[in-house]
């Protein structure tokens, strides 16, 4: 189903492969993408573009996913942007971002892998949560 509202996704990802293929899906469903390859990166562009969603890698080299969030978070101008983390190992680490992250309105946690029609599911259900 297309996209008539043109939500715009921020996705932040240090894997440049996993950033194009991630961005050709969600812009062949109708989304508005920006990318970022890095945490600050990320956090200045989600002041500057104001997206909808954020989906965020967890495991990347300068700033992590986590430290990403909390930034944004603490920001009055980012702290409402859903953010679905994605993470290819799932430790204690996580788990823990886990509970501190628990509104599952504005947060959610994927493993990559992922099924992209669960991921634009998941990408659905926050926006509306966050919208309505």
């Amino acid at each position: 189903m297309e996209k008539t509202t043109k939500l715009k996704l921020l996705i932040v990802d240090d894997e440049p492969d996993a950033v194009l293929i991630l961005a050709k899906t969600l812009l062949a469903k109708g989304y508005r993408v920006v990318t970022a390859e890095s945490g600050l990166k990320a956090i200045n562009l989600a002041k500057e573009e104001k997206p909808d969603l954020i989906l965020l890698d967890i495991l990347m080299p300068d700033m992590d996913g986590t430290q990403v969030a909390t930034t944004l978070q603490e920001d009055p101008t980012t702290q409402n942007i859903p953010v679905i983390f994605l993470t290819c190992l799932i430790t204690k680490k996580t788990q823990e971002l886990g509970l501190r992250y628990h509104d599952i309105d504005r947060y959610a946690f994927m493993s990559k892998p992922y099924d992209l029609d669960k991921l634009v599911a998941e990408i659905d259900r926050l926006i509306g949560a966050h919208v309505g």
